[in-house]
């Protein structure tokens, strides 16, 4: 059971070592892409819901 859990290891720290990791600029690059995307969705589901909140209470008010 020892040797088992051993080779587990063994083997995951040889697919470790083929990983090509990106480099700190790719990572930096990447990150500011989802933070403008990220602030780019919730400004336009922003926009959404307040507009449609504002036609629901346009419609409920003159419902009458």
């Amino acid at each position: 059971m020892k040797n088992a859990i051993f080779d587990y290891f063994k083997g995951v720290w040889n697919e470790l070592t083929k990983v090509t990791w990106p480099t700190r600029k790719v990572v930096i690059n990447h990150t500011i892409i989802v933070i403008i995307s990220a602030v780019i969705a919730i400004s336009l589901t922003a926009a959404i819901d307040f507009g449609l909140a504002r036609l629901v209470e346009y419609v409920v008010q003159h419902r009458s």
